[in-house]
């Protein structure tokens, strides 16, 4: 048997090593690095549940907020139903009344008190408004395209005299919207009516507003309202026929777009082809506004994005302003790149090869209109103090002044046979340039003329008078030669060498040598 050990003698013990120290703080240094990262991605957790529920809360509260004032409004629009409708009845009445005076009194007028600008164009557009002669309005209306801004005023106060403003309207614009029926006249320089049209749109919206609630309701009847889509939906069809959206006019772009707005017909899954037609004609200053009304406003900033990528950053600054969004894109930086890129193209042109005659023509023409739109722009967003527009005017009347100078008809040269300053003779005009010189291939005879220096003469000669110069004659008259057969030989005379002057007066009798002008006209 083996001997049990004494407990009180020493035995050999296991000695713990370094490594195993060194394991184990290891060991302990990792779990407390584990623990650590657990505790902030919970607590990361525990905040991100927090916001969220913030936000959720949030938007419980914003769409109790707008139930309730979706419910109000509709309260209101039931409640105030029959009142609008009881308005409207009295003034389609009052209206009917008003066209029957006019049906049977030609000479009738309405009795409303507005002032008429002198010219009586509010009372005819009264007129054909109470008896609905939608024609008659329209061929009126285009006739006074220099006096927009008056029909501007005049337009919605004769609509209102309509027993239906709406049908009254797309009745008026049918013959050129949605499809121009004018045929090949429609291409013809000058002739687009797409300002009437949206002028005469623009001026519906505050006929057809409700007079108790507003914009929030247009008293448009559903057989209207339908027409007006069924109008919209034929223009979008016609898109496949002009070529597509590239190809569309600017013009036609916009009354389709105002049309839309006018009668509330605006749909969201059309959302995408609204955008590319804004964009498209963004120059427009209506645009912005109307990209508001289309529902447009979630998309702005890609919309800003993409006009400044396409280097309309004019436009970029009138939809910055439109929406809000001026401190996401300042103006001045905008300008400023626009500036630049205007005179990218001015120097593009000089260099063109093609329009090596009118380069510098058309560049400062370039360059005018950029900075003439820049300094408009700076002066209606009240961006002085930030973009000091004195440079840019100093430039631009440096532009004029040089266009001016071009402008100026050249000095007239001049002339080589225009007599000496000290009164001396007149050299001979060239005969090639003479309408009806004759040159001899035989010597000329020798001929005799007044000495400058001696004005008498034996009474065998007599001296011949000078004969009235021809004005505007742009050749020197004959020379008052004679023959040597004619005269008897002269005793005493000089020997004096034959001269090749006339004695012509042209030019010292007071009259202006008229071909010069005629040369340079």
């Amino acid at each position: 048997m083996g001997s049990i050990p004494d407990p009180g003698e020493l035995t050999e013990l296991t000695r713990p090593s370094f490594d195993e120290f060194q394991r184990q703080t290891s060991l302990m240094t990792s779990c407390t690095l584990l623990w650590k990262e657990l505790s902030d991605h919970f607590t990361s957790l525990e905040k991100d549940l927090q916001k969220k529920s913030e936000a959720l809360k949030y938007k419980i509260q914003t769409l109790d907020n707008q139930t309730k004032a979706s419910l109000a409004s509709l309260k209101k629009r039931e409640v105030t139903i029959d009142g609008s409708v009881e308005i409207a009845l009295e003034r389609v009445e009052e209206h009917k009344e008003l066209a029957l005076k006019s049906l049977s009194d030609p000479d009738y007028e309405n009795p409303d008190g507005e002032v008429d600008d002198g010219d009586g164009s509010l009372m005819v557009l009264k007129s054909l408004c109470l008896t609905m002669e939608s024609r008659g309005f329209w061929n009126f209306v285009i006739t006074k395209k220099k006096e927009i801004e008056i029909l501007r005023k005049q337009i919605p106060l004769s609509l209102a005299e309509c027993v239906d403003p709406a049908k009254f309207v797309i009745e008026a614009i049918s013959e050129v919207f949605p499809v121009d029926k004018r045929g090949e006249r429609s291409g013809e320089k000058g002739n687009d009516l797409g300002w009437a049209c949206v002028l005469i749109l623009e001026s519906l919206i505050p006929v057809v507003v409700d007079p108790v609630i507003g914009k929030s309701r247009l008293l448009v009847t559903p057989s209207v309202k339908e027409r007006a889509k069924e109008i919209a939906e034929t223009w979008k069809k016609s898109l496949e026929e002009r070529g597509g959206i590239e190809n569309v006019k600017t013009p036609d772009v916009h009354t389709f777009l105002q049309h839309l707005v006018t009668f509330g017909i605006v749909k969201k899954d059309d959302v995408d082809l609204y955008r590319k037609l804004v964009v498209g004609s963004a120059w427009r200053k209506q645009m912005p506004k109307l990209a508001l009304s289309l529902g447009l406003g979630d998309k702005m900033p890609d919309m800003i994005e993409e006009l400044i990528s396409r280097g309309q950053q004019l436009d970029a600054v009138h939809f910055t302003y439109e929406v809000g969004l001026v401190d996401k894109f300042p103006p001045v930086p905008l300008l400023r790149a626009f500036l630049k890129d205007a005179k990218k193209a001015a120097a593009s042109v000089l260099e063109d090869p093609e329009n090596t005659g009118r380069a510098a023509q058309l560049a400062a023409r370039k360059e005018q209109s950029a900075l003439r739109a820049v300094i408009k722009c700076i002066e209606d967003y009240k961006l002085e103090a930030r973009f000091p527009p004195e440079n840019l005017k100093k430039r631009l009347e440096q532009l004029e002044k040089a266009k001016t100078e071009k402008k100026r008809p050249a000095a007239v040269p001049a002339n080589k046979r225009t007599r000496a300053s000290n009164g001396g003779p007149m050299p001979p005009a060239k005969a090639g340039r003479l309408t009806n010189a004759y040159v001899s291939s035989f010597p000329a005879p020798p001929t005799f003329v007044r000495s400058p220096s001696h004005t008498q003469y034996p009474t065998g000669v007599p001296a011949y008078p000078s004969p009235p110069a021809v004005y505007g004659s742009r050749s020197p008259p004959s020379p008052y030669a004679y023959s040597p057969e004619a005269a008897p030989p002269i005793a005493g005379s000089y020997p004096v060498a034959p001269l090749n002057y006339p004695a012509y007066g042209g030019y010292g009798n007071g009259f202006a040598p008229a071909y010069q002008q005629a040369y340079y006209r």
